[in-house]
């Protein structure tokens, strides 16, 4: 078995949604800064290198020239700098320090360059510097190692700071951590939204089907939903009617049952005690008695039997014993055994069957019980002097079985539950009400269908359809 998750829904989205989306939005809001550094120090490196490229002609130009020519040039150079807004020149000499500067003066902070060490370990002569000089100032340096050093000038150095471009960055990073933030908020806001119109009607939901397991078959939803959940909540609703109706008529069954049990024991009770008092066999209440006792027994045993049928039927138990038999005979069988009922309430039977057999596969005990029943029902809503017609007939691949009374019929609000469980319609006589409950289950087991047609005031037809078994 699966073990359950524990926690409520909300935790969960929590746990999973809500730190997935923390986690993602960390990660953009990672790679955005690193995207944006990179950007942003990558133009001011292309910039720099740009005055690097353009200045390598001008030195390679210098190349036939006097050292001391060269180094005046480069002096010069330095002092007619025209950028001097966004970039610092310097020229170094060969210890590594700032001889000359666009600004007109060497800082003489500027003891140790890594730049400058780093063009000299380079192949190209390239060395780039990003970090903070002496005075704390974020800074960019490229230094370029010049072809041949005059005057003891190696190498120039190109110098930006950093100070506006992290301000931008600094800004950019802000903006993108109110973004963040910004839907952060939106999906915090929204789930709990979202979460709480689950929640909270599935909360009403759960507190409703507690109070309808309790017993309150009377607890119903509003219904204000146009979704899954709407339908839950009719579903829910439509089950609690159910319930209630099923409540309902077991109880009525339960009373019925009662009732029907009352009747016969009061009946043999009676006479026993009167044949208790009797002392000649031969007396004519003695005999009396007795078939009354044996009659009401019977009875009794047949109520008893039809419980318990409908009991296994419940608990999926019902058992059959199929054969190949002819249906026509055994209708025959249940009409001679019924006969004699019939007969004494002043009741006819008319039994047509074609000439040909009607052979089909079922349990011969499980289909005269169907037959009983049926029979049973149309004698006792007959009165004496009306005919029940019994017809039996092939119709394409199946055996057609049909009973039809005279008596009252059934009113149309009763028959369509009239297959209905502990349901007993109006105008119903003794009886506990789950014989054609019972008659339903056999009949659909023998892979058959049972049919009832009946108009108010015009009698009742009741139709068992079997395939044939040739």
């Amino acid at each position: 078995m699966k073990k359950k998750r524990s926690g409520s829904i909300t935790r969960r989205w929590v746990r999973g949604s809500l730190l997935f989306i923390i986690l993602l939005l960390v990660v953009a809001e990672g790679v955005f800064i690193f995207y944006i550094n990179g950007y942003y120090y990558s133009n001011v490196r292309s910039a720099i290198m740009n005055r690097v490229n353009t200045l390598t002609g001008q030195l390679s130009a210098l190349s036939s020239l006097e050292d001391g020519q060269r180094n005046a040039t480069l002096r010069q150079m330095v002092e007619d700098f025209s950028e001097k807004d966004k970039f610092e020149f310097m020229l170094i000499n060969t210890a590594g320090r700032v001889v000359a500067t666009s600004s007109g003066f060497a800082p003489d902070y500027l003891d140790n360059l890594d730049d400058f060490d780093k063009a000299k370990r380079s192949a190209d002569g390239i060395g780039e510097f990003i970090g903070a000089d002496a005075a704390g100032e974020r800074i960019m340096a490229v230094t370029f190692l010049v072809p041949e050093p005059a005057g003891r000038i190696m190498a120039v150095r190109f110098v930006t700071s950093l100070t506006r471009v992290d301000q931008q960055i600094a800004v950019l990073t802000l903006l993108s951590i109110a973004v963040m933030l910004s839907i952060l908020f939106f999906s915090i806001f929204s789930g709990i939204y979202f979460i709480r119109s689950i929640v909270l009607p599935v909360n009403k939901v759960e507190q409703v089907a507690s109070r309808i397991a309790a017993g309150d078959f009377d607890a119903r939803l509003e219904n204000g939903y146009n979704d899954e959940l709407g339908r839950l909540c009719d579903t829910i609703n439509h089950m609690a009617a159910e319930l209630a109706k099923t409540d309902q008529l077991k109880n009525e069954f339960i009373s019925s049952v009662s009732h029907e049990l009352r009747t016969p024991l009061t009946s043999i009770k009676g006479w026993t005690e009167t044949l208790a008092r009797v002392d000649d066999p031969t007396d004519p209440h003695y005999r009396r008695g007795l078939k009354i006792i044996m009659s009401e027994t019977d009875r009794l045993y047949l109520m008893v039997e039809e419980l318990l049928d409908f009991s296994r039927m419940q608990n999926g138990g019902l058992s059959l014993s199929c054969e190949r038999l002819d249906l026509g005979a055994e209708l025959e069988d249940v009409l001679i055994m019924m006969g004699q009922r019939a007969e004494t309430e002043g009741i006819r039977f008319e039994f047509s069957e074609p000439e040909a057999p009607c052979p089909v596969s079922g349990d011969s005990n499980r289909l005269r019980q169907v037959f009983v029943n049926l029979l049973d029902n149309a004698l006792k809503y007959s009165a004496a002097g009306d005919t029940i017609q019994i017809r039996l007939r092939r119709k394409e691949n199946r055996a057609v079985a049909e009973i039809q009374d005279e008596g009252p019929g059934i009113l149309p609000e009763d028959l369509e539950h009239i297959k209905t469980k502990f349901y007993k319609g109006h105008g119903a006589v003794r009886g506990s009400g789950i014989g054609l409950a019972v008659v339903d289950e056999i009949v659909a087991a023998h892979e058959g269908t049972f049919e009832v047609e009946s108009e108010y005031g015009s009698g009742t037809l009741v139709r068992v359809s079997l395939p044939i078994q040739e």
